[in-house]
């Protein structure tokens, strides 16, 4: 199976765009959102096309394919207009009998990590900075941000696909690639 992940949309009706794009020229069959997908946030200046309210249709639009977890600029007001859950914490998928903890990096994080095994996988976003590294006994992955992208990162999204994680731009060029 393949997946795609993302992170940190912000609001951002042209990289949603972009990043549901890259999702169907992907042809992966799950899409990972992780976290702060309607709000730009205090901190952040405003990102490109940035219409919430433009976002919400497009991701509602493909709500059967999504596994999201809560970022730190997403609220309960938010559930109220997104048709699938976006209040999580954080998911564990197993994939190929490797477990993989997604969360969006606010609370666990690659100097924070959940409680794992040797050989596990923990994949984040919130910090904006793309990172495919071995960590010790663990996999730490951000598939960087969509829209506002730190350190001098394009935006970026990652795809896993037998083993392999690829973070790539909106061009398809891959920046950094890692074997689970």
């Amino acid at each position: 199976m393949k997946y795609m992940f993302a992170s940190d949309i912000h609001g951002s009706a042209y990289y949603c765009r972009e990043m549901l794009e890259a999702y169907r020229r992907e042809k992966a069959q799950r899409l990972v959102l992780l976290g702060d997908l309607l709000y730009h946030g205090p901190r952040n200046d405003l990102p490109r096309e940035y219409a919430p309210k433009e976002v919400i249709p497009m991701l509602n639009g493909v709500k059967e394919e999504l596994y999201v977890v809560r970022g730190n600029c997403e609220a309960e007001v938010d559930q109220m207009v997104l048709e699938f859950p976006v209040l999580a914490d954080y998911c564990v998928l197993e994939v190929d009998g490797k477990t993989i903890y997604c969360s969006h990096g606010h609370h666990f994080s690659k100097d924070n990590l959940p409680p794992m095994k040797k050989g596990d996988t923990f994949i984040q976003g919130h910090t904006h900075v793309l990172m495919a590294e071995k960590l010790g006994d663990y996999n730490v992955l951000n598939p960087g941000s969509v829209s506002i992208p730190k350190e001098g990162n394009p935006p970026t999204y990652a795809v896993l696909e037998k083993g392999h994680f690829s973070i790539k731009t909106f061009d398809g060029e891959v920046v950094k690639e890692l074997e689970l």
